[in-house]
């Protein structure tokens, strides 16, 4: 377990090694991201009082609306009231999710952040995390939206900034304000990813109820590139596991 009112370079190299192994014996990227918010959920600890110092850990990765099943399609155009979405359109998907709340540890259970349709940069641009995000990370959002095959290889090279909010209280990056923020305690908030290879973003996003410092924000950018490597396992390959446990590939 790790103090994170303390987390040090040792703490973020066994970190970002527990991490890269997570693909062992896997058979999808969804059960290799349940793995990780998992793992950071339970040993990311508030030495204070012993419990975790997450109140919700969640793993998402870009699709294009057509990779995503019908029941993830609908959950997307709920969205953005029902309008019928380009099958290119990648959709910002929830891939894991674990946290304090019983409904927080099954992807299926999300409401309204199961597929969150990126349709246009204006609409990015009116989603205050999520833009912010890609910008903290470095890249642009066009970069997002439709990535180019040439600059891919650059882009899987480098390592990523970290996506970092001090004070998640009244900060307009942080959305749910009243729902989340204030009755979860929600102190900051960090996200590390990256671009892996299909030109799809993943991004592991903690919501923490102790303060996080920049220099110990700055450390997840090294534990993203491990990260990124187990992740990149099923990046063309299978997805998703089905209700029944087996492992189904994208279309």
């Amino acid at each position: 377990m790790f103090d994170l009112r303390n987390f040090a370079n040792k703490d973020m190299n066994d970190c970002a090694i527990t991490l890269r192994n997570m693909d062992a014996n896997a058979h999808s990227m969804e059960e290799v991201a349940e793995r990780m918010v998992r793992y950071l959920y339970e040993n990311l600890i508030d030495p204070h009082t012993g419990e975790p110092a997450c109140a919700l850990v969640r793993f998402f990765r870009t699709y294009a609306y057509r990779q995503l099943n019908e029941d993830l399609q609908e959950s997307a155009r709920q969205i953005i009231g029902g309008k019928a979405i380009a099958l290119g359109t990648k959709c910002l998907t929830l891939l894991a999710t674990a946290g304090d709340e019983p409904h927080w540890n099954s992807r299926r259970e999300s409401s309204g952040h199961r597929a969150i349709p990126l349709v246009d940069k204006n609409f990015v641009e009116r989603a205050p995390m999520i833009s912010q995000l890609i910008q903290q990370f470095g890249l642009e959002i066009s970069t997002v939206l439709e990535p180019n095959p040439e600059l891919m290889v650059d882009l899987q090279q480098t390592n990523f900034n970290v996506f970092y909010v001090p004070e998640a209280l009244g900060s307009a990056h942080i959305p749910a304000q009243k729902d989340f923020v204030i009755p979860y305690a929600i102190k900051s908030v960090v996200g590390f990813g990256g671009m892996l290879p299909s030109g799809n973003l993943f991004a592991i996003i903690l919501f923490v109820k102790i303060p996080i410092s920049q220099s110990t924000a700055d450390l997840f950018k090294w534990v993203s590139s491990y990260a990124r490597i187990a992740t990149a396992t099923f990046d063309r390959r299978t997805v998703f596991t089905n209700v029944a446990g087996t492992a189904v590939a994208h279309p």
